[in-house]
């Protein structure tokens, strides 16, 4: 390497923390949008998990009428949707580049949005509009794990991830306390389509910031040239000297005779959709569960939502510290990921917390405790295993290998929502069953994922003929 070259070795004597260079920060400022466009995405997306019981009620109090099976369908069909979707989503991102293509996919699906209040009380056509819903929202992921990728070390990566995933949950917060305000300020027979349009239309507002301060790293010039080097600071060699390649045509079929892929598919498939059964489901749990009233589920679910933002974030921090301290990043990525697989086997304990005739007025927090537990876990462990793939694929594939990993995530989300829906209503009379049996599978699917990526790819090892 020549003098002016940027590697690990000639990084970590020049930029360092503690060195006394002043690094900058504009990366985080990336990260803010990130995490922006994220909570957007949530919101606009949970509003049908707040509308499912009006969705339920029957025609003549003044609902749509529909079965639980029916609204399992609304969300299988745009989960379903979604999981194809991310594939070309992903493609497409690594051939247009994060800026274009995420400002892209937030317009069309807050269009499709807005639009969604206007088509009336047909399962199929809510189905139909959910599924280009599910389309446009494909290419946030994609588009923001190759961003975190192009923005940041190795080191700050999960951090970083788990900051901007973090909007999932902050989305999710919003949209408990203001999709059941629409319904109860404008009534049921508007408030549902309220919900729709102005969830809808605060994505445009982000646009502004969007393209004011994102560009890539190499043209922002806002960026300055020791921020610029510390991206890189974690960089492998070979993959540093192969850059000069980025722009060679990536064979999107080759990726799959790769394990690393397969542990990640792997990873996607067994725990995705435990985080789209909690979104989807959990107000219906609650007003099954505690005969709660549609205003009074949004303190709780708020409060899900937002004690995972906490343990998300700390989740991520773990894997930074122990690679500061010298452990290899595969290594540390998955002692951690490890850890965050044990945590959700508290769930496996909500139905016990959560008898009344046991716990009285207390069992709705001793229940929701043990959810955020597995609410928290998963964030943690999700923000490191989409930085898996950024440790181990160069820049290049990583919108692609995410979106393939986010429609392995979603296939897994479609059984997961139809089973939701099968049990709920084979167990209508009894819905505390159907419950239990969907926080059993909850609690043990981190431990199957880990065990099996572990077994795909052992040790550490970097994709470098790409």
């Amino acid at each position: 390497m020549g003098k002016n070259s940027i590697g690990p070795a000639g990084l970590s004597s020049r930029i360092s923390v503690g060195s006394g260079v002043k690094i900058g920060n504009y990366r985080w400022v990336i990260c803010g949008l990130l995490f922006l466009a994220t909570t957007v995405n949530y919101m606009d997306r949970q509003v049908v998990s707040y509308l499912k019981e009006f969705f339920c009620k029957p025609v003549a109090l003044g609902g749509f009428g529909w079965t639980n099976s029916q609204f399992a369908y609304l969300i299988s069909f745009f989960t379903g949707v979604y999981s194809t979707a991310s594939i070309f989503a992903g493609r497409l991102i690594d051939k247009i580049g994060t800026k274009l293509g995420l400002a892209l996919s937030l317009i069309a699906w807050s269009l499709v949005g807005i639009f969604n209040a206007f088509v009336g009380s047909l399962v199929s056509m809510h189905i139909a509009i959910r599924s280009l819903f599910a389309v446009s929202e494909s290419g946030n992921f994609p588009a923001s794990i190759r961003t975190v990728a192009e923005w940041f070390p190795k080191r700050e990566r999960a951090m970083a991830t788990a900051i901007f995933n973090a909007g999932s949950n902050f989305g999710a917060m919003m949209a408990a306390l203001f999709v059941p305000w629409c319904l109860i300020h404008f009534g049921e027979s508007h408030g549902w389509k309220m919900a729709f349009i102005l969830t809808g239309a605060v994505g445009f507002f982000w646009l502004i910031f969007w393209f004011w301060l994102y560009d890539a790293p190499a043209k922002q010039k806002r960026l300055k040239k020791p921020e610029q080097e510390y991206i890189h600071v974690d960089d492998d060699i070979v993959a540093i000297e192969r850059t000069g390649a980025e722009s060679e045509n990536l064979s999107w079929w080759s990726l799959f005779k790769y394990k690393q892929l397969w542990s990640f598919f792997v990873g996607k498939f067994m725990t995705d959709g435990i985080w789209w059964f909690y979104l989807f489901w959990l107000p219906d749990y609650l007003i099954k569960q505690f005969h709660m009233t549609t205003g009074q589920v949004m303190m709780p679910t708020f409060i899900v939502y937002g004690v995972s933002i906490a343990g998300s974030i700390y989740g991520a921090s773990i894997p930074m510290t122990l690679i500061k301290r010298g452990m290899p990043v595969y290594r540390a990525r998955m002692t951690s990921m490890l850890v965050f697989s044990l945590f959700p086997l508290a769930v496996l304990a909500t139905q016990y917390f959560g008898d009344v005739a046991r716990f009285g007025s207390m069992a709705v927090f001793l229940a929701v405790a043990m959810i955020c537990v597995g609410t928290t876990a998963h964030q943690a462990w999700s923000a490191n295993l989409f930085t898996t793939v950024s440790d181990m694929f160069p820049n290049k594939a990583v919108a692609s290998v995410t979106g393939i990993g986010t429609a392995a995530g979603g296939i897994g989300g479609v059984i997961i929502q139809l089973l939701a829906g099968w049990l709920t209503d084979s167990f209508s009379s009894h819905p505390q069953t159907a419950y239990f049996i969907m926080f059993v599978i909850c609690a043990l699917s981190y431990l199957i994922a880990w065990s099996i990526m572990k077994a795909l790819v052992p040790q550490h090892k970097p994709i470098t003929d790409l």
